[in-house]
């Protein structure tokens, strides 16, 4: 049969009707652009924004989402690699951040059971239908991801099958996702480094754990570092300062970014790129410095200034003697 007639096979069987019964069996739901819970980093992918999520979980997806760092990293993980990103998933947790990883084996599921162990909230991106807990393995981990105020993502339907072409568009939401992306181990040709670039590309802060230079596992996060897409992160407190703000007020930043005035406006209406970039830069609590604000924004500190100025004109933005943080109708 050729590769048409196996299309058209599979065509005929889309129920989206079926599909949303089994959904509602496992007590997921849908989510669409324009939905209160949409995770609005998402629309960053612009034509690859996907349609829809269909979701696993009780957490709302933007507040899971909110200000979460994006790990991933090699399937064939070693001690070391596990271990790193077992304490940068726990220690973002403590800066009242979430995690965002694949679900696979390796440095995937090590971020996901250490944001769980230490009660934090994960989610896991998935390949193929949230129906379908794959790799098999990983089961139970992934179930707990649900069951302990996790969720588990998927732009494809109830029983769609993972695929190669699947995985890789599944790293492009992973890249969006997270308010950054850290690669803790990563071989020469690892799908890692596909989502870092993804990351990159979308303008988020991209980190790499090295590695001892004889390990092939890390040699992919070297080559990273060397091309400049990435920035070298030994631990939590290196990983906060690549994303951007110190880690507190993560639940108030995503409730300010979600109001809206009675007329129906934003607080990033009439602000050009730069200053939209660094009011998502600027953290709720404690004040970050320009340089900071310039690592996390992808702008220049000349620029990050200039945006300062104007959001301190419009209340935006507050200045002390720590450096700057969100204010007024920027809240």
């Amino acid at each position: 049969m050729s590769a048409a007639g196996r299309w058209a096979l599979r065509a005929g069987r889309v129920d989206p009707e079926i599909d949303l019964t089994n959904l509602g069996r496992l007590g997921g739901r849908l989510v669409v652009p324009g939905d209160r819970e949409w995770p609005t980093q998402i629309d960053d992918l612009g034509d690859e924004t996907p349609f829809c999520l269909w979701v696993r979980g009780t957490v709302r997806v933007d507040e899971a989402l909110a200000g979460a760092v994006s790990i991933v990293g090699a399937r064939a993980s070693t001690d070391y690699g596990e271990r790193i990103a077992a304490e940068m998933a726990a220690g973002l947790v403590d800066a009242r951040r979430g995690t965002v990883s694949g679900g696979a084996y390796g440095i995937d599921a090590a971020v996901h059971r250490a944001t769980l162990a230490v009660g934090g909230v994960t989610v896991a991106v998935l390949a193929g239908g949230v129906d379908r807990l794959y790799p098999a393995g990983n089961t139970a981990l992934l179930r707990a991801v649900v069951d302990r105020g996790g969720l588990l993502l998927s732009e494809v339907p109830p029983g769609a099958v993972p695929s190669r072409v699947r995985f890789l568009r599944r790293n492009r939401l992973i890249a969006a996702a997270g308010r950054s992306t850290v690669v803790v181990e990563a071989a020469w040709r690892s799908g890692s480094l596909v989502t870092a670039r993804l990351a990159a590309g979308l303008g988020r802060p991209v980190g790499a754990v090295p590695g001892p230079v004889t390990s092939a596992a890390s040699a992919g996060s070297h080559r990273l570092m060397r091309e400049g897409v990435a920035v070298c992160v030994t631990d939590v407190a290196e990983v906060l300062e690549l994303t951007g703000a110190a880690g507190d007020g993560v639940a108030e930043l995503a409730e300010q970014e979600a109001r809206r005035d009675e007329s129906g406006a934003r607080p990033d209406d009439g602000l050009d790129d730069g200053a939209i970039a660094t009011l998502d830069a600027l953290p709720v609590r404690r004040p970050a410095t320009v340089e900071a604000l310039a690592r996390s924004s992808g702008l220049a500190p000349h620029e990050v200034m200039s945006a300062l100025g104007v959001l301190e004109l419009r209340g935006q933005a507050a200045r002390s003697e720590a450096g700057w943080r969100r204010a007024g109708r920027g809240r």
